[in-house]
Parts: structure tokens; C-alpha cells; sequence
């Protein structure tokens, strides 16, 4: 398909044998060749419309299949039929050209409304009495069935409502209802009921689709809606008893229940629901059950993704789905607190999120009622634990106030008072219930922008007392830490300073181990808040601090050569942070006491580093086993190990400090990784090139038998010799391409390299190879944005002139190898670039000093060229003439 058949008669005979199979084949193979007929109908049928017969000769097929006519063709599967109607119809379930405003339906999808769906309905209706009221053994075929119709009416109307369509949809929801109705959740569902569930499933979605889609064709569909969706929601008593298939049918009621509201017609038909929804369906959905104390101990990080969330932060009846009945429940109650009346919504909110601003001034449904239903619920008592009625309620008291945080944050002294007098009493419970305490550390942390500064020092001591908290001896207590850990992180991000900075900083510390992973990499994240903020007040503990963290970081490392864990790359963060704190408060030069001392400090800080990045680096290099093609340690953390590896060589002062830190090896192995590094969109690269920077500065510090320079054999899959100086611009000539920032940062590099070396211990030619190398980069690159005058033509353009300083002979021949316009077209940019009219133009007295040098050689050449009257030439000479003048103003300011 993708090189195109030589013989159109040959594809076509192709593409009708493999529709014809499709009919008839079993279902295991019928879901390996339905994958490649979507392609056929993407580009035959979406893309050209050059399948004319496809629509008519299916609807013959589907008329005549074995579940709808008997006898006609027996070989003719309409379970087979259906399921290619749905892959026929998945690719109309998004906008052909979501850039047209009003994107009218496609005639396509017209056609197939109109010869298949509409006639389909009919089907459709049998399907659902042959589900609903026989009682036959065939029904697991029909329930399948009418799940498969129920996706093609999906993937019709998710983005366009075609006529054909419009004029089915009231039978059609009539349907829907009844499937939906017949659910009953009173018992745990048997195996045999999850078809049933799956089309429940499917036609709520279809009911959120035609409320924030459809609006005008759904109005008259919206009471019977929110009749059934709140007579399902009322059953969410019985949600600890139900599976997750059933956990998500509650879910999407809510969801619809939400999006209804947020149209003027849905909230007069559900505010006269709202206090029974609020007791009956919202509430038992928030409170706590049996099925949550078990993943508390059975998977505490399921547990924390469920019920203390980071994405509520856009509570909205427009929210995409939230996937848990609880979430669902808590996002309705945020919808259902700021609602002031029926909003006004223009048809043209169909294609986009709502506006959740409901005017200013008059009281809401969260002050009339959502409040005033939650404060019935009292804090509970000493003595009560998880099977008390009191502290089950009281959860869901807590995961509401959650839910709140918009309508909270718009009332501030109500969440003040919330927080004084219904959330910080719960710490001094005896015992404390660690359910109730990590539901209230999360609630903290939502509302940390609503809490008055006076109230921040009891909130800090309440949370300082949970993050200590200590597992019981049949709960573990690891997600009140964890919320707690957030929540302190929280109140210094806005601001608050602790009254003792190192006693948090020992408390956190302390907490940090090897064996519990996911609490350290939690700790690791809150450490380096505390010392981002903590700047001066932690830095003189800072030395103590990493050599403990460095311990934690060698023990989770893994033995052989496989990814780091996450743990050790929130470490390594943690570590960069503290890099960064301690080169903030530099030590007055005249106080020779405290110069000392922050001496002492950065060697140990660098000695500390160097054993990390032994243990991360060589250690599984000399583990490797010879027989593997690469002997590589991974590419994770390359960044943040740059940053460590550039401390160290920043705070080398002898060649005694050099071995015992076995620093060339360190630069060795760094360069290797980096020559291979290709994660310009994962992951951060500053770092990287600080330490290349900083690489060079140590080589002209110290290394001076050039062993930067000597030709080293490489851990990679090739195993081939280059020296760390080739490794390195390595990574530099691929992050000039990378993307704009990294642009500027390698082409700066590129200067570096090619002039801060001592390439005068016999390596000239690699100082020439460097050259080329870079200038076939950089003009490479020029020329794809060459056709409007950019601000990324500056570092590109003053890269090249480095290069062309240093051999003007080879890069005149790299600019010249595909076009021999190449040359002229580079100095005519660079005059452009160091005129006085470009922008951004020359800055620095480096940069104007090396674009005068490279305009003079230029001039020369071009004379030597007999190009003398050239409009090149004038240009080049004005240029210089202004960038002289330019020069002499910058150096007399200084």
C-alpha cells in the first residue's frame, strides 16, 4: 500500500478478496485482518473516496447475515459485518480537519447514516429484546452484537452528527435506556453479566458525547437522561461489593450527570435532584469501604492514584473522563458547590471546554447546600478506628472538602475556618486514623494558597507529625507520609519558611532508605524543595547531607547495567539540588575562616560525587560481561550526573585529588555516553553542556599530557578509538539539529571546543576534523532556515566563522560541496547578521571581535576572487566597517 502496486487491478482484487474474507473468518483471525483493512478504508474509502461500492454492497451484506436474515447467506457472519461497519466508521470518531471552525459531515459518513445506521436501528431494537427479554441461550451473541452497534454509533456522532442519524436518535436512546435500566447492582455481577455491562458502559459515553456535542438534538432527550443516569448513581451503596467494570459505569453516570449540569435546560432537570443526590448517590460513592482498607494494604500506590489525586485541579463538568466512580463523584460535587443558577451555553461550546465562571456575587449551591450537608457529619471521637461508622463518613467528608478547592479557594475565611475547626483536630485524635490523616494532609495541600500566614505554623507542626508517623503493627502508614510529604512541599513552594529548616531537612533525611522505594523517591522530591528553599539557612549541612543521600543512592543502583529505577533518578535530582544551593552562598574572599571551611566542604562534596558516579559508571563497566555488544553503563540521568561530574572537576586543585577521584576515567566513561545520548525531548541537556565547558577548563588546568586528546578505545557496540575531545563534539555536532535552545548552547561549545584545547600536542588533525565536522553541521542546518532572516542565524552563522578561522581553505570547500553559491550565500548572512539594522545582533565583544576577523578573511578572499565589485563584497565591507565602530563603543562602555 505504502509503495504503490504496479497494477490498480491487481490492488483492487486485493482489497475485495480481503472484504470478502472478512465475513466469513473466524474471530481470532478476524481481528488480525481487520487491522489491515483499516488501513484500506483510511485510504481508499476516508482519505480518496475511491471505494464507491463499499457502502452499498456492505448494507446488502448486513441485511442478508446470519443474525438478521437466516438462510439468506449463512456463510455471512453479522457479527463479521458489524465489526467492519466499526472499523469503516472509527476513523470519522475524530474531526477529518479540526482546524475548520464548522466542519460540515462527510459526505461519507452521510452515506453510511443513511443506506446502513438508519435502517440498522430497527436491528438494533431486536438486538435489545433478544438481550432484555429472551431468555434463550444465544443471548451472549446478541449482547455482542448490540455492544458492536453501540461503537458505531459511537464513532458516528463523537464528533459529527450526520442527518440520518438525527433521525433515529430518539428510538435509538429509547434502547439505551432500557439496557441501562435493566442493571441492578444489589449483588456482585456475575461473569456472565459483563457484556451487559460493557454496552451500559458504551452508551453512557454516548450520552456524555450528546450532551457536550449535540446539544440541539439532544435537548428533548435530556430529562429521560437524567432520569436514568440518577436512578444508577443512587446505587452507589453498593459500590465496595462491585468490580471495576461496574466501579466505571458509576463513574461515567457522574460524568454525565456533570456535563449535564453545565447546560441551562440539564440543571433545572437535576437541581431538584441535587439534596438526594447529594446523600444517595454522591456521598456513599466519597465515604469509606471495606474494598479501599484492602488496597490500602495491598497496593498502597493504586490506593494514592485513586483517592489522593494531582488532577483535580480542573474541576469541570467539561473534564475529560476520570475513569473512578469516586473521582467522578468528587469532580460532580466540585461542579454541583459552584453552580449559581442555569448557565447560558452557545452552541458553539461543542468543540470546546466549558466555561466554568458562573458570574460574581450571590450565593451558590456549595454555600446553600453542599456545606451545610457535609457539617452534619461530626469529627469523629478518640478511640474509633476504620470499622466505625463515624470514621467511614468522615473520610468521605474529607475526599468532598477535596473536591472543593475551586469553591473553597473563592471563600477564603470558610476554608480557613474548615481547615481550624474540621481538618487539624484530626491530628490529635488518639489514636489518628491514618485514612482520615492522609485524606487530610492531600485536602492541605489543594488549599495551601487559601491559608493565612498565621495559621501556617500549626498546619506545618500537624503535618511534620505525620510525615513521622510510624506504621502500625497491621497498617502501614506509608500514604500519610507520602500526602504529607506533598503537602509540606506545597506550603514552602507558596512561600512558608519553617521555623527550622534543619530540623526538616534531618527529619526527611532520616526517613530516606534502600528499602522502601517509592517512599524515598517521594522524600527525594521534597528534599529538594527544602534545599531550593532553604538556599543559605541548609548549606553549611549540605556536605552531610549529600554524603548520607549518596549512601541511599549506591545501595538502590542497580548491579548490572540495566535503567536506573525512579528512585535514583529523583536521588540524582535531589543531589543536583543541593549542587545548586551550595554554589549560591560563595564564601567572602577576606574571611579566610569560612573560605577554608567551604573548601573543606566542596572537596567533600566532590569526593562524595566521584564514589556515586563510580558505582553508577565504572563498576557495571567492569562487571560487563566481555561477550555483550556494548559495555555501556545506561543513559539514564545523564543530565544530572553532568552536573555532578562538573562539580567535581570545578573543584579539582591537584593531581593528587585527580586519582584519588579517579577523575579521568569518570570523563572517560562520560564522554562515551554522551557520544551516544538521544534524548533531546525527554530529558534536560544544560548540564551536559556546563560540563563540557567545564571538561575543557580542566584540560587546560591540568591535563597536560593531553590525555583528553589521546585516542581511547570506546565501551560502545563498535568498540572503536576516538579521543574524549572526538566523543564529546560528538554529542555537540547532533545537538546543533536538536532544537532551538540546544541550538545556541552547542554552537557555543563548537567555539570552545576548537579554541581552548591545547591541540598542540600532536593532535592537529583532529582539531581540523573537529572543524569540518562542525561547519558541515551548522551550514547543514543554516540552510533549512535560511530562506528568512532568524534569530538561530547568529550562533549558526559565528559557529561557521569559527570554523572558518581556523582552516578557511577546508570549510570554504564544506560550504561549497553541494552548491557552489554555498560560500557567498554565507558570508552575504553573515554581513546580514553583523550590520547594525539585524536582530538580535552582535552583543558581546567576543562575538563582534570574531565576526571582524571573519569578515577581513572573507574581504580577502573574495578580492583574491576577482569579486571585487560584488554586492557580497559591499556588504561584507559596510558590516565590518559598523562592527568596528560597534566594537569601539562596547569596549569604552566597558
Amino acid at each position: 500500500m505504502e509503495g504503490g502496486l504496479s497494477s490498480s487491478d491487481l490492488y483492487r482484487e486485493f482489497r475485495d478478496q480481503l472484504a470478502q474474507a472478512l465475513l466469513r473468518v473466524e474471530p481470532a483471525i478476524l481481528r488480525v485482518l481487520i487491522e489491515v483493512f483499516g488501513q484500506v478504508v483510511v485510504k481508499d474509502f476516508v482519505k480518496e473516496n475511491s471505494w464507491p461500492q463499499l457502502v452499498p454492497q456492505l448494507k446488502l451484506v448486513i441485511q442478508s447475515s446470519d443474525a438478521i436474515s437466516p438462510g439468506q447467506h449463512p456463510e455471512w457472519k453479522t457479527i463479521n459485518a458489524l465489526t467492519v461497519l466499526q472499523a469503516i466508521l472509527r476513523p470519522f470518531q475524530y474531526f477529518l480537519n479540526p482546524k475548520v471552525v464548522k466542519e460540515p459531515v462527510p459526505e461519507q459518513l452521510e452515506q453510511i447514516a443513511a443506506e446502513i445506521l438508519a435502517p440498522l436501528q430497527v436491528t438494533f431494537h431486536h438486538f435489545a429484546d433478544k438481550v432484555l427479554l429472551s431468555h434463550d441461550g444465544n443471548k451472549l451473541e446478541y449482547e455482542q452484537l448490540l455492544l458492536i452497534t453501540c461503537k458505531c454509533m459511537y464513532f458516528t456522532v463523537r464528533s459529527y452528527m450526520p442527518s440520518g442519524v438525527k433521525q433515529i436518535l430518539p428510538s435509538l436512546c429509547k434502547d439505551m435506556f432500557r439496557v441501562l435500566d435493566s442493571l441492578d447492582f444489589n449483588s456482585p455481577p456475575e461473569d456472565s453479566a459483563t457484556s451487559r455491562l460493557k454496552i451500559a458502559k458504551r452508551c453512557l459515553i454516548i450520552f456524555c458525547t450528546l450532551v457536550t456535542r449535540h446539544r440541539k438534538h439532544a435537548d428533548n432527550q435530556m430529562p429521560h437522561i437524567v432520569n436514568c443516569v440518577i436512578r444508577i448513581s443512587k446505587q452507589s451503596i453498593h459500590l465496595s461489593k462491585l468490580n471495576s467494570l461496574s466501579d466505571r459505569i458509576f463513574s461515567l453516570t457522574f460524568d454525565v450527570i456533570s456535563r449535564v449540569l453545565e447546560t441551562g435546560p440539564g440543571w433545572r432537570l437535576v437541581s431538584p435532584h441535587f439534596s438526594s443526590l447529594m446523600d444517595s448517590a454522591i456521598f456513599p460513592a466519597l465515604a469509606l469501604n471495606e474494598k479501599d482498607i484492602a488496597e490500602w494494604e495491598e497496593d498502597t500506590d493504586e490506593y494514592m492514584r485513586k483517592n489522593l489525586p494531582s488532577e483535580l485541579d480542573d474541576i469541570s463538568g467539561w473534564a475529560e473522563d476520570l475513569f473512578t466512580a469516586r473521582k467522578s463523584a468528587i469532580n460532580l460535587l466540585g461542579v454541583l458547590a459552584l453552580s449559581k443558577g442555569p448557565p447560558v451555553v452557545s452552541a458553539a461550546s461543542k468543540r470546546k471546554k466549558g466555561d466554568k465562571s458562573k458570574g460574581k456575587g450571590g450565593s451558590c449551591i456549595g454555600e446553600l447546600l453542599v456545606i451545610p450537608f457535609l457539617s452534619k457529619f461530626p469529627v469523629p471521637s478518640h478511640g474509633e478506628d476504620a470499622s466505625s461508622k463515624a470514621v467511614q463518613n468522615y473520610f468521605g467528608v474529607l475526599m468532598a472538602y477535596g473536591g472543593l478547592q475551586d469553591f473553597l479557594s473563592e471563600r477564603k475565611d470558610l476554608a480557613v475556618t474548615l481547615i481550624r475547626n474540621r481538618i487539624l483536630p484530626l491530628y490529635y485524635l488518639d489514636p489518628c486514623s491514618p485514612y482520615l490523616i492522609s485524606t487530610a494532609n492531600w485536602i492541605i495541600g489543594q488549599l495551601t494558597l487559601c491559608l493565612p500566614e498565621a495559621m501556617c505554623t500549626d498546619i506545618y507542626n500537624s503535618l511534620m507529625k505525620a510525615l513521622s508517623m510510624e506504621d502500625a503493627e497491621d497498617v502501614t502508614c506509608y500514604p500519610v507520609r507520602a500526602s504529607a510529604s506533598g503537602a509540606i512541599a506545597e506550603l514552602i513552594e507558596n512561600g512558608y519558611a519553617p521555623p527550622d529548616w534543619v530540623a526538616l531537612l534531618q527529619v526527611v533525611v532520616k526517613r530516606i532508605s534502600a528499602e522502601d522505594e517509592n517512599e524515598s523517591a517521594l522524600l527525594f522530591q521534597l528534599l529538594g524543595t527544602i534545599v531550593d528553599a532553604g538556599q543559605e539557612k541548609v548549606a553549611a549541612h549540605i556536605p552531610g547531607t549529600v554524603s548520607n543521600i549518596a549512601n541511599t543512592i549506591t545501595n538502590l543502583l542497580p548491579s548490572v547495567p540495566d535503567p536506573w529505577p525512579q528512585v535514583v533518578e529523583q536521588g540524582f535530582a535531589a543531589l543536583v539540588a543541593m549542587v545548586q544551593a551550595w554554589d549560591s552562598p560563595a564564601p567572602d574572599e577576606n574571611k579566610e575562616h569560612e573560605k577554608s571551611a567551604w573548601q573543606l566542604g566542596q572537596t567533600a562534596i566532590a569526593q562524595t560525587f566521584s564514589t556515586v558516579l563510580q558505582k553508577a559508571w565504572l563498576l557495571p563497566v567492569e562487571q560487563m560481561e566481555p561477550t555483550l555488544d556494548s559495555a555501556l553503563p545506561p543513559p539514564s540521568c545523564v543530565n544530572d550526573a553532568s552536573v555532578l561530574l562538573e562539580f567535581i572537576l570545578r573543584s579539582i586543585t591537584s593531581m593528587e585529588e585527580i586519582t584519588h577521584m579517579k577523575v579521568f576515567e569518570l570523563v572517560v566513561i562520560w564522554a562515551d555516553i554522551i557520544a551516544y545520548w538521544d534524548s533531546w525531548e525527554e530529558e534536560e541537556d544544560q548540564g551536559v553542556f556546563n560540563a563540557i565547558k567545564e571538561a575543557v577548563s580542566f584540560h587546560q588546568r591540568f591535563d597536560s599530557s593531553g590525555f583528553f586528546l589521546k585516542m581511547l578505545p570506546s565501551q560502545s557496540a563498535n568498540g572503536s578509538q576516538s579521543s574524549v575531545i572526538s566523543r564529546v563534539s560528538s554529542f555537540v555536532t547532533r545537538a546543533i539539529a536538536a532544537y532551538p535552545s540546544a541550538t545556541w548552547r552547542a554552537c557555543s561549545c563548537i567555539h570552545t571546543l576548537l579554541h581552548a584545547p591545547d591541540f598542540s600536542l600532536g593532535a592537529e588533525d583532529t582539531r581540523m576534523t573537529l572543524a569540518v565536522t562542525f561547519g558541515e553541521a551548522t551550514f547543514s542546518y543554516f540552510k533549512g532556515v535560511s530562506d528568512s532572516p532568524a534569530g538561530i542565524w547568529k550562533p549558526l552563522l559565528l559557529a561557521i566563522s569559527s570554523c572558518y578561522i581556523c582552516y578557511p581553505d577546508a570549510i570554504q570547500q564544506v560550504l561549497c560541496k553541494d552548491d557552489g553559491n554555498g560560500y557567498t550565500a554565507w558570508a552575504s548572512a553573515l554581513a546580514q547578521v553583523s550590520s547594525s539594522s539585524f536582530t538580535p545582533g552582535l552583543s558581546s565583544e567576543s562575538e563582534i571581535k570574531l565576526a571582524i576577523l571573519t569578515l577581513a578573511t572573507v574581504i580577502e578572499r573574495l578580492l583574491a576572487l576577482s569579486m571585487g565589485g560584488t554586492k557580497v563584497l559591499q556588504d561584507c565591507y559596510i558590516s565590518l566597517m559598523e562592527s568596528c565602530i560597534h566594537l569601539k563603543d562596547v569596549q569604552e562602555d566597558g
